[in-house]
C-alpha cells in the first residue's frame, strides 16, 4: 500500500453457531424475538447456577477446525475472562484461553491472481454476551437485551499474516465461505452473526519487530471492514510520518462518517485475569468422535472450484462465481443432470439467475424456480425450440407464474420462428426502412450488421432463428439492386 511502510493485519472473527439452543443452558438460541424473552438463571448468570456444555457446539467447532486444516486438541480447558460491563451479567464470559480446542490451520486466499496461505492460531469456543441499545427512539437510557448472554461462538485467530485490507476482506471471505459450508453459520453481519475485529499496525519496510497496533471494532459488513482498515492504516501513517508514536488503543468504527473513534486504551490478557473455569470439567475428544465429525464434511470450496474446472470444463472465473455459494453449486450441478451442457446452464444461472436473486433480495431457494423448471427451460433453448431472447422472457414470466416452461412457451406462441419466407418479407422491410444504414454498410461499416439483426428481431418479437436470419440478412444486404 506504501513504500515506506509495511502493513501489519490480523483479525479476530467471531461466528455465532447455528445450534438449536444456548452453549450452556437450554434456552433458545434465536434472533429477532422480544428483548429479555431467550433467558434463564443459567445464561443470566443467577448464583448457584451451573452450566452444561452444548455438545453440538463441539461439534460445530470441531468441523471448522478441520475444514481449516487444525490440529484438534484431546485435551481442552474452559477458561473465565473477567470484565465488568452492563451487558455481561455474571461479570466474566467463559470462553477458552492458554488451552484451545483447535489450533495451527490455515486458508487459502487469492488476491489480484497471487495465492497466499493465511496462518489461523487458533479456534476456541465461547458464550456472547448480551446487547447494549443507546439512545433507542425517545429513550435516552442504554438498555440491555440480554437474549443473546450465552449464544455459542467460535473465536477463529488468525496469524498477523496479512499485508493489505484486500487481503483480509478476501480472507474474511473465504471464511464465510467455509462457514456456510459447513452449515454452522448464517454469517449475517448486520445481525451480529458474524462479527470481525482487527488489529492493525505498520513497520518501516525492513524491520522485524512489529510496530504498535490498535484494535478496531464495530464493522458491520465485509465492505466496512476493507473501509475501516484504509482509514486505520492512513491514520497510522500520517502519525509515524510526523515523528510520533501510535497509542495502542482500541477503536469503534463509525459506518456512517467513515472514521474511527477511540473507545478505550488496548487491554492484555492479564487485564482479564483468566482462570480454569471451575464449574466445567475439561472437554476430553478422543479419536473416534473426531473421525465421526470428519466423515460428516461436506465436500469443501476449493475442492469444489477445482472439481468444477475439471469435470465441467469451466472458466476459472465461472467456477469461482458459482462455488462461491454451496447452493448455488448445487443448483448447478442438478441442472447439468437434466441438460448435460455445463456451459449452457454456468452461463443463464450466472446472467440470469444471480441477477434476479440481486434484484429480489432473495436467495436461490425462495426464487421460485426450482432444478426441474429451470432445467426444462435451458433444454428448449438447447434443442433450438426457442430463443436466447425468448429465452430471457419466459424466464422473467417464471418467476411470476407457476406454469412450466412448455406452458408459457405455448400459451405466448414464443417457439422460434424458422419460416425462411417470412423472414425474407421482413428483412426487405427492414432494410427498405433503413436506407442511410444499408449505405453505409456497402461503404464499409459491417458493425451495422448488428443494428439490422436487431431490427428484425424486434419486428418478430425475438422469435426468428438466430442462425437462418443471420445469413439470410447476409444475402439480402450484400445483395444490389
Amino acid at each position: 500500500m506504501t513504500q515506506k511502510y509495511e502493513v501489519i493485519i490480523g483479525l479476530e472473527i467471531h461466528a455465532q453457531l447455528l445450534t438449536d439452543t444456548k452453549i450452556f443452558c437450554r434456552c433458545k438460541n434465536k434472533y429477532g424475538v422480544e428483548a429479555n424473552s431467550l433467558v434463564c438463571p443459567v445464561c443470566l448468570g443467577l448464583p448457584g447456577t451451573l452450566p452444561v456444555l452444548n455438545q453440538k457446539c463441539v461439534e460445530y467447532a470441531v468441523k471448522m477446525g478441520l475444514a481449516t486444516g487444525c490440529s484438534i486438541a484431546h485435551f481442552s480447558r474452559f477458561a473465565r475472562k473477567n470484565y465488568f460491563y452492563p451487558d455481561l451479567t455474571k461479570g466474566y464470559q467463559i470462553s477458552q484461553y492458554d488451552e484451545p480446542l483447535c489450533t495451527n490451520g490455515s486458508v487459502l486466499i487469492h488476491v489480484d491472481g497471487n495465492e497466499k496461505r493465511i496462518r489461523i492460531t487458533r479456534i476456541h469456543l465461547e458464550e456472547d454476551a448480551g446487547k447494549s441499545i443507546h439512545n433507542s427512539g425517545e429513550i435516552t437510557d442504554t438498555l440491555v437485551d440480554y437474549n443473546r448472554c450465552g449464544v455459542p461462538l467460535i473465536e477463529i485467530v488468525s496469524e498477523p499474516d496479512m499485508r493489505s485490507p484486500e487481503e483480509a476482506y478476501a480472507y474474511l471471505t473465504k471464511l464465510k465461505q467455509i462457514l456456510e459450508y459447513l452449515e454452522i453459520c448464517d454469517c449475517n453481519m448486520e445481525e451480529g452473526s458474524l462479527r470481525c475485529d482487527a488489529n492493525i499496525s505498520l513497520r518501516p519496510f525492513g524491520q522485524e519487530k512489529f510496530g504498535t497496533k490498535t484494535e478496531m471494532k464495530n464493522m458491520n459488513s465485509f465492505k466496512g471492514v476493507e473501509h475501516a482498515l484504509k482509514f486505520e492504516i492512513q491514520r497510522q501513517m500520517k502519525i509515524l510520518d510526523e515523528g510520533k508514536q501510535v497509542i495502542q488503543q482500541t477503536l469503534l468504527w463509525d459506518e456512517t462518517l467513515c472514521v474511527a473513534k477511540p473507545m478505550r486504551t488496548k487491554e492484555k490478557s492479564d487485564d482479564y485475569r483468566y482462570f480454569p473455569e471451575p464449574d466445567l470439567v475439561p472437554l476430553k475428544i478422543d479419536y473416534n468422535m473426531i473421525d465421526q465429525i470428519q466423515k460428516t464434511l461436506p465436500e469443501l470450496p476449493d475442492d469444489k472450484f477445482n472439481r468444477f474446472i475439471n469435470q465441467y470444463q469451466l472458466r476459472e472465473y465461472d467456477a469461482k462465481v458459482l462455488t462461491a455459494d454451496r447452493k448455488i453449486a448445487d443448483y448447478f450441478e442438478n441442472i447439468v443432470k437434466i441438460t448435460s451442457d455445463p456451459i449452457l446452464t454456468s452461463k443463464w444461472i450466472q446472467s440470469e439467475t444471480l441477477r434476479a436473486i440481486k434484484e429480489q433480495n432473495t436467495d436461490i431457494e425462495n426464487l421460485g424456480i426450482p432444478v426441474k423448471r429451470m432445467g426444462e427451460l435451458l433444454n428448449m433453448l438447447k434443442n433450438n425450440v426457442i430463443t436466447v431472447v425468448v429465452g430471457k422472457e419466459v424466464f422473467n414470466k417464471m418467476l411470476k407464474s407457476i406454469d412450466s416452461p412448455d406452458q408459457i412457451v405455448a400459451k405466448g406462441n414464443l417457439c422460434q420462428d424458422n419460416d425462411s419466407e417470412g423472414l425474407e418479407a421482413i428483412i426487405k422491410e427492414t432494410i427498405a426502412e433503413n436506407p442511410d444504414e444499408l449505405e453505409k454498410y456497402r461503404s464499409g461499416k459491417k458493425a451495422l450488421f448488428g443494428f439490422f439483426m436487431g431490427q428484425v428481431m424486434k419486428k418478430t418479437k425475438g422469435k426468428a432463428s438466430p442462425d437462418i436470419l443471420s445469413s439470410l440478412l447476409k444475402i439480402f444486404l450484400e445483395k444490389l439492386e
